[in-house]
């Protein structure tokens, strides 16, 4: 075993390898870039090194910088987690060179199954079933239209070296093959380095079954079973569970055994997993291997009872597998949420700011969480927007259901926009509750994805200004609690006054009255008043309204409250009106930047009409392509940035002009 090793990524995977190493008694290093100055995997490991500033180009992906860092700290192999060079055969080669361990494959299997047509050629010598598709060098756009036009629509346009959804998409007619190919090498190009795509059949309501495998330097290779990861959006996974529901015994054994032959065609030594699309009738074809260990590899750590980090330190310094494939087993039922900074009502774009409040369940025999940032650090705009796994796990699939609604509705996370709520909202549709599961589910269920309505509203709004009232107005009201002045009742000579508040929920601003009348509140929105007691509990707020309770959790922050309940959690703004009397107003007529990031495409020429949702900017972000759109009928008067410009938030890209 190893006496240290070099962590070459960051985030969760960085933090989560560390505590392995720790059980182990192996020392670590981490590396960090200038915006991971401070990040939790640096303050976990034992040493660290920085390697270059923010962007991974000019620090994690930089890998003789890594290597020197090795050299420097004496490490003995370096991990390479998950994205950036985990996957880079060229740098495996240089550790080996180094003379260094590369915890992960051989590169030669990873050649083999990084470029997807020749893994796929590789496949069908090994007896894998393939979906139908064109897997050949040729690239030409209409020849590549041709062999769609010939497969059949709807098909799916890859990327040959991409992978986690980016370079993908599908198309369903002819006419629109070429715009959907030029953004797809656009896409892979800037990912992958490499342009080039294949084009395959897209099977009607797929599912995204993928099979664990481990293999030895000792000739041994296992499967650990599979996970059922069809729970997408642009193909990135959202949600993933182990075992696949309805997955039968037959059918488990079949797919387990075709993984395990692809992993001896190229002569796999390391994690990987074998990703299969399934059809509804039970057919399956192999779709591509990836040569690493994955995000969602805690779903089957819980129900194996493995630690597959810890296997591959093991097997990485010439150990056997720790077990057998008649030792595996399957136990129980886990499932795996990715919290995202991200908001899922504005087409979910990347969030980026400082984690004010981040409070989620706490570990125990049921959940797990793997994160790789802590209250007060930062969501950049240089990396994945994770900012953590949550995992749970339970005797079957209900109870395990049960056990993720209430572990997310326990999540406060503040200072940048969640998917929390939509994760929420996604476990409790009729489809995932029931296992009715494909890889178009989200597509299938916005109706129940989108924000409830507001049948609360003023048990909400009440509960926001009665926790924002319940600070300190200043610090002497806070040394004198008993103070007249820092009571906020309302009282006066006479009948008790109102108090009326601007406060906004949802890009929505409401004007609330409140009074409080003999222990009970008044409350006056929208030209109706109702009564209402609020109490303070140990776990929050109990606001009764109209013979219903509701018990909220509060978190103030300055002028903002945030309120989490059981059903999700809510922002506020309480608008002081002579503070922002002196704001300068916004800039009217343009379209301004969601996020920092790299513009790659001017959609419109300027002077056009153009209609509402027309894109106009491509912009880059987050590893993401994002497309701006016109927000109503008008005319694109002029651009004010170039394509290849990187822009900040807020940046106004284009001068619009409504009609």
């Amino acid at each position: 075993m190893f006496d240290k090793i070099l962590i070459a990524n960051r985030g969760e995977i960085a933090c989560r390898v560390i505590a392995t190493c720790r059980r182990l008694g192996i020392a670590t290093v981490a590396v960090y870039s200038d915006a991971d100055r401070d990040a939790r995997h640096v303050r976990l490991a034992d040493e660290a090194v920085h390697i270059g500033a923010a962007p991974a180009a000019d620090s994690y992906l930089r890998g003789e910088v890594l290597l020197e860092a090795a050299r420097r700290t004496g490490a003995q192999a370096i991990h390479p987690g998950y994205g950036f060079l985990s996957e880079n055969a060229d740098f495996a080669d240089a550790c080996a060179a180094a003379g260094l361990v590369f915890i992960g494959p051989p590169p030669a299997a990873i050649r083999a199954m990084g470029d997807k047509s020749a893994a796929k050629a590789l496949m069908q010598a090994a007896g894998v079933p393939l979906t139908p598709g064109y897997h050949g060098d040729q690239q030409a756009p209409e020849f590549l239209r041709g062999q769609a036009d010939a497969i059949g629509y709807p098909v799916l346009i890859k990327a040959s070296a991409g992978g986690g959804g980016k370079g993908m998409r599908r198309v369903d007619r002819s006419e629109d093959f070429i715009a959907a190919l030029t953004s797809c090498q656009r896409e892979a190009q800037s990912a992958f380095g490499n342009a080039h795509v294949l084009v395959e059949k897209y099977v009607e309501r797929p599912r995204h079954i993928e099979i664990q495998v481990f293999g030895d330097s000792h000739g041994n290779v296992v499967h650990l079973f599979e996970r059922d990861c069809s729970v997408q959006r642009r193909h990135q996974k959202v949600l993933e569970e182990a075992p696949a529901p309805g997955m039968s015994a037959e059918r488990r054994a079949a797919m387990g055994r075709a993984a395990v032959e692809a992993a001896r065609a190229v002569g796999y030594v390391g994690a990987g997993t074998v990703e299969f699309i399934a059809g509804p009738q039970g057919d399956f074809y192999f779709m591509e291997m990836n040569t690493r260990l994955q995000v969602e590899h805690p779903v089957t750590e819980c129900i194996t009872g493995t630690d597959l980090v810890a296997w591959q330190l093991r097997v990485a310094s010439g150990e056997p597998l720790p077990l057998r494939q008649e030792d595996l087993g399957i136990r129980g039922h886990a499932i795996e949420a990715r919290l995202y900074a991200e908001d899922a009502d504005r087409g979910f774009l990347p969030s980026i700011g400082t984690l004010r409040r981040l409070r989620l369940p706490a570990d125990d025999g049921h959940v797990r969480v793997d994160a790789g940032v802590e209250e007060g650090d930062a969501i950049t705009p240089y990396y994945d927007p994770m900012i953590a796994k949550l995992i749970v796990w339970d005797v079957d699939r209900d109870a395990a259901l049960r056990r993720m609604r209430a572990a997310l509705s326990a999540c406060e996370i503040a200072g940048v926009t969640t998917n929390v709520d939509f994760l929420g909202r996604l476990v409790a549709t009729a489809s995932f509750s029931r296992a009715h599961l494909d890889t178009a589910l989200i597509e299938r269920e916005q109706a129940a994805l989108q924000p409830a309505g507001e049948p609360d509203a003023q048990t909400w709004m009440l509960a926001a200004l009665a926790a924002r009232l319940r600070q300190p107005a200043s610090s002497s009201d806070a040394v004198d609690p008993h103070s007249p002045w820092a009571q906020d009742d309302g009282w006066r000579l006479g009948e008790r006054a109102w108090s009326w508040f601007a406060l906004t929920q949802r890009d929505a601003q409401r004007r609330v009255g409140l009074r409080f009348d003999g222990g009970r509140w008044e409350i006056a929105l929208d030209a109706e008043r109702r009564h209402a007691v609020v109490q303070e509990e140990a776990d929050g707020l109990r606001v009764s309204l109209d013979g219903r309770q509701l018990l909220l959790r509060a978190w103030c922050d300055g002028t903002r409250v945030h309120l989490f309940g059981r059903d999700g959690g809510q922002p506020f703004q309480l608008h002081d009106a002579i503070a922002e009397a002196d704001q300068p107003p916004v800039e009217a007529g343009g379209l301004t930047a969601p996020m920092p990031g790299r513009v790659i495409a001017l959609s419109t020429k300027p002077g056009s009409r153009v209609t509402r949702g027309q894109p106009l900017v491509v912009l880059e972000a987050m590893k993401m392509e994002h497309s701006l759109n016109a927000p109503a009928d008008g005319v694109l008067k002029a651009y004010r940035v170039r394509e290849g410009e990187l822009v900040g938030e807020g940046a106004v890209l284009v001068d619009f002009e409504v009609e």
